[in-house]
């Protein structure tokens, strides 16, 4: 049952993905893209990583995508806006991911695959009291300066977004 219902979170993700990359409607193209983060976390939760489930929603899906939207009603783009893009720059767009398609592939030619049995599978690593304790005693120092990183983020967010009146 557990892999049926991993196998529909993952459909869910590829249609959304896709959705958000053929949709011509910027509004629905971001909403097809916080169905495919919520997604994402539901398939960290089914594999045992409820703390990067929850973080995929709150960062992700919550975080960026509002700020993903609010940027788009900032900007206010029209379908005038996209017919002026050159067809010199489109031809560089499908020629740059054609080469990072032919990276991907190269990269993962030398990958071999390597089958794991059941049994040596230690279930409490993503459980969020043990990376709880890991990130507030080994990591402390990383962790606090990542907040400050954030917070300067959040400053510089307000200053650029604050209107000289």
């Amino acid at each position: 049952m557990e892999q049926v219902l991993f196998f529909f979170v993952a459909a869910v993700a590829v249609i959304s993905a896709a959705s958000f990359v053929f949709n011509r409607n910027p509004i629905y193209s971001i909403l097809s893209l916080i169905v495919t983060m919520f997604s994402i976390a539901g398939m960290y939760v089914l594999l045992n990583a409820q703390f990067l489930g929850i973080v995929q929603v709150i960062v992700y899906a919550g975080a960026i995508m509002v700020l993903f939207l609010y940027i788009l009603m900032m900007l206010n783009l029209n379908k005038t806006d996209e017919g002026k893009k050159q067809n010199a720059l489109k031809f560089i767009g499908v020629f740059a991911g054609g080469i990072l398609l032919v990276g991907m592939l190269g990269a993962f030619r030398g990958v071999k695959q390597n089958i794991v049995a059941g049994d040596g599978i230690d279930y409490s690593v993503g459980l969020t009291k043990n990376l709880g304790r890991l990130l507030f005693n080994e990591y402390v120092l990383p962790f606090e300066l990542a907040s400050i990183l954030i917070l300067a983020g959040i400053v510089g967010a307000v200053l650029i977004g604050k209107r000289d009146l």
